[in-house]
């Protein structure tokens, strides 16, 4: 077995990116302090072919050269826009026929492995502080909660890798 080199890759370009049918999902970011965790994200999402990222409250906008590097010119393609109120565009985006879903650990939180969405339906995805997690007012107005299932001593993810495993299940539930 040998591995691919890049030139094999066959990826799109950042036009073509913007071209092409995106899952729909918006992932919303809720007062992420760290510029690598947001670069992560973007990453991540131009993996997916994720609709758009909002990027609220503390959480730092492109273009930053912290973002940058872990985003690898990922701020390039994903569409993404700043809205300083994290439940302000959660009305806004359920309002618009959007099913918000906060990712988090919550009484009666649907585990991410039981659930399925629903043909049709956009959803936007909220992660949390790294510290503090999703506001609580946010997860009080969000349509519903899911939980990252977890087993060992810790009690979180890394935003980051939250995202990677949400984004991946999502995905993989909607476009297969």
């Amino acid at each position: 077995m040998r591995k691919l080199k890049n030139s094999e890759l066959g990826r799109i370009t950042v036009d073509e990116f913007k071209q092409t049918q995106k899952t729909p999902i918006i992932v919303v970011l809720d007062n992420i302090r760290s510029l690598n965790n947001v670069g992560a994200v973007f990453r991540t999402s131009d993996a997916f072919l994720i609709e758009k990222i909002y990027l609220c409250g503390i959480t730092a906008t492109p273009p930053n050269k912290e973002i940058h590097k872990t985003a690898l010119g990922a701020t390039e393609s994903v569409a993404w826009e700043y809205v300083e109120d994290t439940l302000t565009l959660v009305n806004q985006l359920q309002a618009d026929n959007i099913k918000v879903a906060t990712i988090e650990q919550a009484e009666n939180a649907t585990m991410l492995h039981e659930f399925t969405p629903k043909t049709n339906q956009k959803y936007a995805v909220v992660f949390g502080n790294e510290v503090k997690g999703v506001q609580q007012n946010v997860v009080n107005n969000a349509d519903m909660c899911i939980e990252i299932p977890q087993l060992g001593t810790k009690h979180s993810l890394n935003i980051a890798v939250s995202c990677g495993v949400v984004l991946w299940d999502l995905f993989s539930k909607i476009r297969y």
